[in-house]
């Protein structure tokens, strides 16, 4: 049976996409989806900048010297 909503995506599958991004590039379809439901979710939005925080501070924390 053929998925009646083809771009909708879970919380769940939504932060999993968010995850699966910072390893990978995402196939078109799987990108529209991700951008519909950020655009439609309250929580998932924050959870991306959660993670955007993550990745400064991991960045930040390798480039970290004793000498800094």
């Amino acid at each position: 049976m053929k998925a009646r909503y083809p771009f909708r995506r879970t919380c769940k599958e939504a932060s999993a996409l968010l995850i699966a991004r910072e390893d990978r590039a995402l196939p078109w379809h799987e990108r529209l989806a991700l951008k519909l439901h950020l655009a439609m979710c309250e929580a998932c939005p924050r959870f991306e900048r959660q993670l955007l925080t993550m990745r400064q501070a991991m960045g930040r924390w390798r480039a970290y010297t004793e000498e800094d």
